[in-house]
């Protein structure tokens, strides 16, 4: 669009002057309820649907939920649920049918292949690497080889889950 002359080459550093920087919705729960209260309106208005009644435990659902794809998929979410929905009372269905399976690696490389078998040991030991139940163990390795070879290939432990979120 610069090269067509519709945008200014400078347009962005002119917009930059105060950035907003606004964290992802997994790291604002108190917000979830009044966006899908907002959603649930607006697509309904657009539907020609009445929506009254939002149950508690579809709300605490939502709340619960990480959003890796953030307010797009809250968004895209509560509008099937618009959609779906009957006698004026959101029934949004199941997240888990939200989320994209993971990609199958049709060929995948050795290394590919070692990685996948790590992360799966370290899965079923709960991320204990060490000790006769821990991943290494699983795989035969000593502890720090098993350590080594996840920082070659740049496995990590996933991040734990924060406990006792609080609700609105």
């Amino acid at each position: 669009m610069v090269r067509d002359r519709e945008f200014r080459e400078d347009l962005y550093y002119r917009l930059n002057v105060f950035p907003v920087c606004l964290p992802p919705l997994r790291e604002r729960k108190a917000d979830i309820p009044e966006l899908v209260e907002h959603f649930v309106q607006q697509f309904a208005d657009s539907m020609g649907k009445t929506i009254e009644t939002i149950p508690e435990e579809t709300m605490r659902v939502l709340v619960r939920y990480r959003w890796p794809g953030n307010i797009r998929e809250l968004q895209n979410y509560i509008e099937r649920g618009v959609i779906l929905s009957n006698d004026g009372i959101l029934e949004p269905g199941p997240l888990e049918t939200c989320e994209p399976p993971e990609p199958e690696i049709v060929n995948p490389t050795l290394e590919e292949k070692i990685r996948g078998e790590i992360v799966a040991a370290c899965e079923s030991a709960k991320w204990r690497l060490g000790g006769p139940e821990g991943a290494a163990a699983r795989l035969g390795l000593k502890r720090t080889t098993l350590f080594h070879k996840m920082k070659r290939l740049g496995i990590a432990r996933p991040a734990r889950r924060a406990v006792g979120t609080s609700f609105r």
